[in-house]
Parts: structure tokens; C-alpha cells; sequence
């Protein structure tokens, strides 16, 4: 008896009879029912999340902007932008109709802006930061899941929030840095005029020390000059009333001999007088004696010879008295002078003592100016290579100060603000929560269509046992009614998976394939359990299927289960399926699957062995073996 002989004696056992053949029917549906349905429920959930109630509300009242002055309430922005989202079934409730809800399973979560927001977040763009918060309300009681969506939704609301906030800040930054670099610039412009202000005070006072010292080199000559002139009038009161003294003696004795020549004169003018009167008296006796005009002007003429000793006498002695005259009248005034010489000279000598002595202080003075003017000849020109420096360095300073345009200001602002955006290159994507599952389901599946065959198949056919068929072709041909049985079932499953749940599968037939491999390796496992345990086996196939729940890494990586569960992981074969499946269903066969394919083809054909191994034990019959058979 040959293995297809065994399987078809099989089949035929089966399907004999109407009930029988809906038996099998309902058998090559089971995986069908159970993956395709759960993938179908879970397909795309996240596209209808605004199916999902969740509130909404505000207790913030605003703040005003420091910046435009004008009232702002943020929170009730930010309330508003979330409901019209659309991301959720919002509701916009007051705090208190929130926490009822999400208590009463109303609203699956709750999101609220308290009180104090706008403020906190104002405060950061005036150095006063705060930190804002958002309050997050779940109950798990509700749905766990819905609390983790209801975390990240939080979490994406204050990233945003942040991002503005953060944009808004650095442009105002950005805007004083703008501010400070006006300023720096008219300070600049500011630092290069004062270098040069500082060059030409640097110049003036050169001069201005020029001078000091030819002040101070004056100043000494005057002192020494004012203290000789001192020295030499200090017997100047005495000599000069000695002076006054004399000049009155000089100008009484002038008066006298004035008084003496006035006499004088005016005796040789009454003697000119007399002469005078002597020609006319002459000269009209002469006439009267018969002389005639001729001798007497002749007569005349003698006598005035006669009289010119006399005549210049008298004009000497006219001029000589007015010199004396003169003389008196100037030795009255050389007197009245000396006199006021006398008079002054005391306050004259305390004059030029004072001068000198006001001289000695501008000399000391100026030799102070002298220094200080050095000392300030040293230190302008330290002010003008510091004004230089100063100037240069706003110059070079200037230039390491940003000052963007508006577009560039606002894309730097916003590049602070959220500096790192993920570029997500995905190698493969599954492109729904159904499809990202589907690996896991469709092993899962498979493993329970195997299992629910061996309800109705026999493992070893007792037929050919009792025939004397080897152990391997019994052990095959037991197994291969069930691959049959298990081909159907992942044919069908992929059916309706990929046609009416609607998940794309990267390689169709290279996953059919490594699915039918699936399946003839779940077969012949759960067969060789059953074929060498019995009644038992059917158990092993149940707890093996707990373990394989558990430790395949179907939903979460295999790395995040307990450490004491990873020799399960790499033992058991659903792990490997899973993963065949992940690299078929989204991007296709690597050197990776080759080691999946090689693991499951090792239990594929352990399983034989085992059936085998059972068989080869079954050809001994015993009262336990024969008392089944018996009951049929």
C-alpha cells in the first residue's frame, strides 16, 4: 500500500455522507474565519479614529503680548484648532462635563488647556519663562488603547504648541539681535568719529603741551624778572619821597628865580617903552629945533643903532623870562608828579611784590601744567589708539552679529524651533494596523487549521498498519491527507485576505509558497504529536500553541518578551513563519528567509520522523491500541 493510497483511503473515510463532507468544508474554513475576520475588524483602524469621542476644553484666560501689546488667549487657539481637526469625535466641554465623561465612558479621553497658559507661554519671549502645561484625562477602564493613542495625541499637541512657541521666541531673538546690530553699527559709526575726534585732540594737545612748555618757560623769566624789579623797588617809597622832597625845593627855587626874571622883563619892557616914547619926544623937538625929516630920521637912524644892544637885550631877557616861566611851571608839575610818585609808591612796591609773588605761583603753575600736560599728551594718545581699537573692533564685531532678512529671520526662527525633522525612509510598509498584523494572524491561523484537523483525521491509518506497510510510508501517508486538508485552508485564507480584507502582498506567489510550506510543516508537526501521544498529543498541539502566542514576537518584537521566554522564540517554529511572512508580505525573499525556510523544513521533516517513530511503536498492537479499534 503506497502513501496516496493511505491518504485517499483517508479522505474517503471523511467524506462519506453529507455531514462528513460539511465537516471538512467547515475544517478548511477555520483559518479563513479566524484570521481573515480579526484582520478585516482591525484592518485600518486608525482612519476611523474620528469615530472616537474625546473632549476638549479650556480654563486659560488669556494674557496680553508684551510684544504687540494686545491680549491673547492662547489657550482657547489651541482648543479650537484641535476640534476642527477632525482627528477625533471632539467635543468642546467644560472641565468638569470632561472628567465626568471620561469617568462615565463617554468620551474615551479628555484633553484641557488650565488656567494660566497664555501667561506661561508669553513668558518665555519676555524672560520669564514657565513652563505651560496640557492636562491629559484617560481611564483605562474605558480602553487601554485608546489611553496610549490618547499619550502620543497629547504628546504631538505640546510638540506643536512647543514649535510655535519656540519659533515665536527665537524671532524675537533673532529681532534683537537685528536691534543690536543697528545699534552696533551707529556705535560704530559713533567709534570712528570719535578716532578721529581723538586724532585731532591728539594733535590740539600736542599743541597745547607746545605751549604749556613756553608757558612755563615764560612763566620762570617773568618770576625772575618780577623778583629783580622787586628787589629793586623796595627803597623805591623812600627815593621817591626823597624826589617829592627835592622836586618841591627845585620848583620853589624855580618860582623865585621865575619872580626875578618877570621883573627883569618887565623893567627891559618899561625901558623899551621909554625908548620908544624917547624917538617920538626926539624927533618932534629935532623937528621943532628946523631940523628937517631927513636929518631927523637920520638922527633916528643912529639912535636906533644906538638902541639895538638894548633891543636884543630885552628879547633875551624876554625869552629867558619865559623859559624861567616855563621852568617854574614844569618844576610845579615835576613836584606835583613827585608827589604822586611819593604818594603811589608804597602801593606800587606792594603791587610789584604782590606781581611778583603771583609770578612764583605761575611759575609753579606752570611747570604743574607743564607735567600735566604731558601726562595728558600721554593719555590722548592712548584715548586715540583706543578709539581705533574700539572702532575697528565694532567693525569686526559688527560682522559676527546675524542680521537676517524678514523670509530668512522667520525660516531661522523656525529651524530653532524644530531643529530635527525625521525623514522616514521605510525599507518596507505594511501600510495598515491589518496588514502589520497579518503575518502574525496568518501563522497563528495556520496553526489552529492544523490543530482543528486532526479532530477528524486519524494520525495512522490502522489499515495499513495492519497491512505491514513500512512506518515512514504509513507515518506519510497519515500526514499527507492532512497537508491536502492544510493546503485548502491557506489557499482559501489567502483568498480572501489578499482579495476581500484587501492587504497587499508584495510577492504573491512567493508567499503562497512559503504559506503552503507553513502549513505542511504546522501538519506534520501537530500530526507527530498526535500520532505518537494519541489523545494527549491534541493537548501538546493546544499548549504549544500558548507558548507560540507568547514568545513568536507577532505584535511587539520578540526582544522586548521576558529573557526566559527567548529560548522558546528560537526554538519553536511560528517565529520563523512569522518572519517569512513579514519579508514576503512587504518586500520580498532575502538570504534572511533562506534560514526561516530551512528551520521549518527541519521541523517538517522532524515531524515525519516522529510519525514514523510512532508507527514503527504501533505495529506492536497492545489492549490500549486494540480497544479504540474495537470501538469503531
Amino acid at each position: 500500500m503506497n502513501i496516496f493510497r493511505i491518504a485517499l483511503n483517508e479522505l474517503r473515510r471523511l467524506t462519506a455522507g453529507t455531514l462528513p463532507k460539511i465537516a471538512i468544508v467547515a475544517l478548511i474554513f477555520v483559518p479563513l474565519l479566524y484570521a481573515s475576520f480579526y484582520l478585516y475588524a482591525n484592518f485600518d483602524p486608525y482612519s476611523r479614529l474620528d469615530k472616537l469621542p474625546a473632549a476638549m476644553y479650556t480654563s486659560d484666560a488669556g494674557a496680553k503680548d508684551s510684544s504687540s501689546g494686545k491680549d491673547v488667549n492662547l489657550g482657547r487657539q489651541v482648543t479650537d484648532q484641535v476640534t476642527k481637526s477632525g482627528t477625533f469625535q471632539w467635543h468642546d466641554v467644560t472641565p468638569e462635563e470632561a472628567l465626568a465623561g471620561v469617568r462615565d465612558n463617554k468620551y474615551s479621553f479628555a484633553i484641557g488647556i488650565p488656567q494660566g497658559f497664555s501667561a506661561a507661554l508669553l513668558g518665555a519671549g519676555d524672560f520669564q519663562p514657565q513652563q505651560a502645561t496640557v492636562t491629559l484625562t484617560t481611564n483605562d477602564a474605558n480602553n487601554y488603547l485608546a489611553g496610549t493613542i490618547a499619550k502620543q495625541v497629547a504628546t504631538q499637541i505640546r510638540d506643536t504648541i512647543a514649535q510655535k512657541v519656540g519659533g515665536t521666541a527665537a524671532d524675537r531673538f533673532l529681532v534683537g539681535f537685528s536691534q543690536i546690530y543697528s545699534k552696533i553699527s551707529d556705535a560704530a559709526t559713533g567709534a570712528q568719529k570719535l578716532a578721529g575726534g581723538a586724532g585731532q585732540l591728539k594733535s590740539g594737545q600736542q599743541q597745547l603741551a607746545d605751549g604749556a612748555s613756553q608757558l612755563a618757560g615764560g612763566a620762570s623769566q617773568l618770576s625772575t624778572g618780577l623778583n629783580t624789579l622787586h628787589d629793586s623797588t623796595t627803597q623805591l617809597p623812600s627815593q621817591a619821597k626823597q624826589l617829592a622832597d627835592g622836586a618841591s625845593q627845585v620848583a620853589a627855587g624855580d618860582a623865585k628865580v621865575a619872580q626875578v626874571g618877570a621883573l627883569l622883563a618887565g623893567g627891559s619892557t618899561d625901558l623899551q617903552t621909554s625908548l620908544n616914547n624917547t624917538n617920538d619926544v626926539l624927533s618932534q623937538r629935532l623937528r621943532a629945533d628946523g631940523l628937517t625929516d631927513a636929518q631927523v630920521q637920520q638922527v633916528l637912524s643912529v639912535l636906533g643903532q644906538l638902541r639895538a644892544p638894548i633891543d636884543q637885550a630885552n628879547s633875551q631877557v624876554q625869552q629867558a623870562n619865559s623859559q624861567l616861566q616855563q621852568l617854574a611851571d614844569g618844576a610845579n608839575k615835576v613836584a606835583a608828579g613827585a608827589s604822586q610818585l611819593s604818594a603811589s609808591a608804597p602801593a606800587l612796591a606792594a603791587g610789584i611784590a604782590q606781581a611778583s609773588n603771583g609770578a612764583n605761583q605761575l611759575n609753579t603753575g606752570a611747570a604743574k601744567l607743564n607735567d600735566g600736560e604731558k601726562t595728558a599728551v600721554s593719555g590722548t594718545n592712548d584715548l586715540a589708539a583706543g578709539a581705533s581699537q574700539l572702532s575697528d573692533g565694532l567693525k569686526a564685531g559688527l560682522s559676527q552679529i546675524p542680521n537676517p532678512d524678514d523670509p530668512t529671520r522667520t525660516a531661522t526662527a523656525n529651524a530653532i524651533a524644530d531643529p530635527v525633522a525625521i525623514n522616514s525612509s521605510g525599507v518596507a510598509s505594511a501600510g495598515t494596523y491589518g496588514a502589520g498584523l497579518a503575518p502574525f494572524f496568518i501563522s497563528l491561523a495556520t496553526w489552529i487549521g492544523a490543530f482543528v484537523l486532526f479532530l477528524l483525521l486519524r494520525p495512522l491509518s490502522t489499515r495499513a498498519l495492519t497491512a505491514g506497510a513500512s512506518p515512514l510510508k504509513v507515518a506519510i501517508g497519515g500526514w499527507l491527507s492532512s497537508a491536502v486538508l492544510g493546503i485548502a485552508q491557506v489557499i482559501v485564507l489567502f483568498g480572501a485576505v489578499t482579495w476581500l480584507v484587501g492587504i497587499h502582498v508584495a510577492h504573491p506567489l512567493g508567499a503562497i509558497g512559503f504559506a503552503i510550506l507553513v502549513s505542511l510543516t504546522f501538519t506534520s508537526v501537530v500530526h507527530a504529536l498526535n500520532a505518537f501521544f494519541g489523545a494527549v498529543g491534541k493537548f501538546l498541539g493546544l499548549v504549544l500553541l500558548v507558548l507560540q502566542l507568547v514568545s513568536a514576537g507577532g505584535t511587539f518584537p520578540w526582544q522586548t518578551i521576558p529573557d526566559a521566554l527567548y529560548p522558546l522564540h528560537i526554538v519553536l517554529p511560528m517565529g520563523y513563519a512569522i518572519d517569512g511572512f513579514r519579508h514576503l508580505l512587504y518586500t520580498g525573499a532575502s538570504l534572511q528567509i533562506l534560514g526561516d525556510i530551512g528551520v521549518l523544513a527541519a521541523y517538517l521533516v522532524g515531524g515525519i520522523l516522529l510519525s514514523t517513530l510512532a508507527a514503527r511503536k504501533r505495529r506492536v498492537w497492545t489492549v490500549a491500541h486494540l480497544k479504540p479499534e474495537l470501538s469503531l
